[in-house]
């Protein structure tokens, strides 16, 4: 090789995961969500947007239980983010919710509290699809709208690495725990998603 000829990009080396393809997700933009590539290439912190790798995923493998058991990613590596809907004096505010896989978001008490709502619940698919620009299933911490807070449990953030939706049903992301925190409008709270039972 020539000193002038492009050197190859070292394969990303992935932390877990059975996975054929993977790639850098700033290189991968023309296959993500819109609102998705969008928050990879302004994301303030160009560190936390170069750490964030695109793995290649069957769209009918994407549930997480499914996933899991295909591509050989422990629950305790994958983050699902939710819509969660909190209600106040006729007013709706739409919110959403980070957790490890094998936990649930106590949306009831912990969310609704935190967001001074007096009713909250998952909003409906339509909703989160129509609101986010995202696939139902594949919806990502990357790439939320402007105005919506994005409530984090404190495990997510301690992981070393956790795997989250791309913003469609095939791919995912994966990123260190703490570049999560990096993102707009993140609130990190203990308890958010105690075990589930």
């Amino acid at each position: 090789m020539t000193d002038d000829q492009p050197r190859p990009h070292p394969a990303p080396h992935l932390p877990f995961g059975n996975f054929s393809q993977v790639r850098s997700a700033l290189e991968a933009a023309d296959t993500l969500a819109a609102p998705v590539a969008e928050a990879l290439r302004t994301w303030e912190s160009r560190e936390a947007a170069e750490s964030v790798l695109y793995v290649d995923t069957d769209p009918g493998k994407a549930d997480t239980a499914v996933f899991s058991e295909s591509y050989a990613v422990p629950l305790e590596a994958s983050a699902n983010c939710v819509v969660v809907a909190a209600k106040r004096g006729g007013e709706t505010t739409l919110a959403a919710c980070l957790a490890l896989a094998h936990t649930r978001v106590d949306v009831n008490r912990t969310v609704r509290k935190h967001l001074g709502a007096r009713k909250a619940s998952f909003a409906d698919m339509d909703t989160a699809v129509s609101r986010t620009g995202m696939e139902y299933g594949g919806i990502t911490p990357l790439g939320l709208p402007a105005d919506w807070p994005l409530l984090v449990d404190a495990s997510v953030i301690a992981a070393p690495y956790v795997l989250v939706g791309s913003g469609s049903r095939r791919g995912k992301l994966i990123l260190p725990g703490k570049a999560i925190a990096q993102l707009p409008h993140v609130e990190v709270l203990e308890g958010l998603a105690p075990a589930a039972e």
